[in-house]
């Protein structure tokens, strides 16, 4: 539906909504300052509408904007799903539908115990628990991030994440090939 499209829909929606709430143009002039003229021109198509023109009208029949211009509805949000990708003992399910760019995935570690090996490759990483406790060793660093804590760094610096062995872990990764930094940093683990 093009812009043209869109803007031709207005007028009659204006009339239908002022006729389902008995207003007569003369009180809906007198609610929103508007003259008869201009509304009724607005109604038959004969004016383009504006926001000076659809943002005191919304206000006078208090509906939304949306409503008056009929918006598209929003699609729905929700990312569906999938079968979890299995990869070093992990389940990772991705949240972003696009190839490319900055990756987003929630996963689950397992309760294990396994000896930190870092790695290095290019790229950027953050991580936030969302529950049990994620042991990430980043160079010279051994650090325990709780539920709610998270931690950003260069995957060039070699790292490891995974469980404390204490229990499964469930964290957010969001990786990306170059990435901005979101300057969020975890507290060092006490000795």
């Amino acid at each position: 539906m093009t812009t043209d499209d869109v803007l031709a829909e207005v007028g009659p929606r204006l009339r239908r909504i002022r006729k389902e709430r008995e207003v007569t143009l003369a009180a809906l002039s007198e609610a929103t300052g508007i003259s008869v003229s201009t509304l009724s021109r607005l109604e038959s198509g004969l004016r383009k509408p504006s926001l000076e023109l659809l943002l005191p009208i919304a206000q006078a029949h208090q509906v939304p904007l949306d409503e008056l211009v009929g918006a598209p509805p929003v699609g729905d949000p929700r990312i569906r799903a999938s079968e979890p990708i299995r990869r070093h003992g992990r389940a990772h399910w991705p949240l972003t539908r696009q190839p490319g760019g900055l990756q987003a995935y929630k996963v689950l570690e397992p309760k294990r115990r396994i000896e930190p090996e870092p790695r290095t490759h290019e790229g950027y990483e953050w991580l936030y628990v969302l529950s049990g406790r994620l042991r990430l060793v980043l160079g010279e660093h051994d650090v325990v991030l709780a539920a709610g804590e998270a931690a950003e760094f260069d995957t060039r610096v070699p790292h490891w994440f995974g469980s404390t062995g204490e229990g499964p872990v469930e964290f957010l990764s969001l990786f990306g090939p170059q990435g901005e930094r979101m300057h969020v940093r975890a507290r060092p683990r006490r000795p």
